[in-house]
């Protein structure tokens, strides 16, 4: 787990900016994110991602980042981004500003998976890719009993009632 780690770098050095990646080993840059919310932490989050813009962006934004790139993306936009979040602004590319309008414009409700939290959504893929409950608590670093808690919050969320229908 990575967050120890980061939790005394930024304790220490106190960045403007951290740059996190969507994918980490052990605990999600999401997840991370939103720890870093819970607790209070000031710093301007930007996440970066291989994943296109239509797949994290909204989910980063709605959890405190201030701004969203794609790794593949123009050099020159990292740089853009690292400076207007440094200002305070927050770092939306035309392709986020897009998406955005379109969310806005979407039926009330939007997609059911879009209520799932970052936790919720990861015990989801994992249920649907065969994983049993020992091994989704071992790849997410949890106990068994905080999977099934979570499995259930997605069930009733989504209108559910087993793990077939989930899939």
């Amino acid at each position: 787990d990575s967050y120890p780690v980061l939790r005394e770098a930024l304790r220490r050095e106190k960045p403007d900016v951290l740059l996190l990646d969507v994918d980490l080993p052990g605990r999600s840059g999401l997840e991370i994110l939103s720890v870093l919310q819970e607790e209070g932490n000031p710093v301007r989050t930007i996440m970066v991602s291989m994943y296109p813009e239509d797949q994290y962006a909204i989910r980063c934004l709605r959890a405190g980042a201030m701004g969203y790139l794609n790794k593949g993306g123009d050099p020159q936009a990292l740089i853009a981004a690292v400076r207007t979040v440094a200002q305070g602004r927050k770092y939306i590319t035309p392709e986020i500003a897009e998406l955005l309008a379109n969310h806005l414009q979407a039926p009330e409700g939007g997609e059911l998976h879009d209520s799932l939290s970052e936790r919720e959504l990861q015990t989801l893929k994992l249920i649907a890719s065969g994983k049993k409950l020992s091994q989704i608590a071992e790849a997410l670093m949890i106990s068994p009993k905080t999977v099934s808690v979570y499995r259930a919050r997605v069930l009733e969320k989504l209108g559910l009632s087993n793990n077939a229908e989930l899939t």
